[in-house]
């Protein structure tokens, strides 16, 4: 996606595999922010990390346990968390799931 483009549609984005064993989508993104979309089966576990960029993440689909900066909470569909800057940070699939992330600044990684 270039700098100009404003609209994305998911059905356009590839799933791309991630290292723990889930999937990922890129939605849409600009240098200052970034849509990420991730899909869980049940069972499945982002893992505790941290990175620099703050992340704020919408749970689209399912249940999970999701860890803060040692802080667990039980979290549904509908439900939210917001992560600072370098708090670590995972989350485990109760139900198969997907989480719709929001990153400042982009992840350069993910692209």
């Amino acid at each position: 996606m270039t700098q100009t483009e404003v609209f994305s549609r998911a059905a356009d984005r590839e799933w791309t595999a991630t290292p723990d064993g889930n999937r990922r989508r890129v939605l849409v993104h600009t240098d200052e922010l970034m849509v990420v979309e991730f899909g869980f089966e049940k069972g499945g576990v982002g893992a505790l990390h941290s990175h620099p960029h703050v992340q704020a993440s919408y749970i689209a689909e399912g249940r999970f346990e999701v860890t803060i900066d040692g802080r667990t909470e039980t979290l549904a569909m509908g439900d939210s968390f917001i992560v600072p800057s370098n708090l670590v940070h995972g989350v485990r699939a109760l139900e198969a799931g997907r989480l719709v992330d929001s990153f400042t600044p982009h992840r350069a990684d993910f692209i």
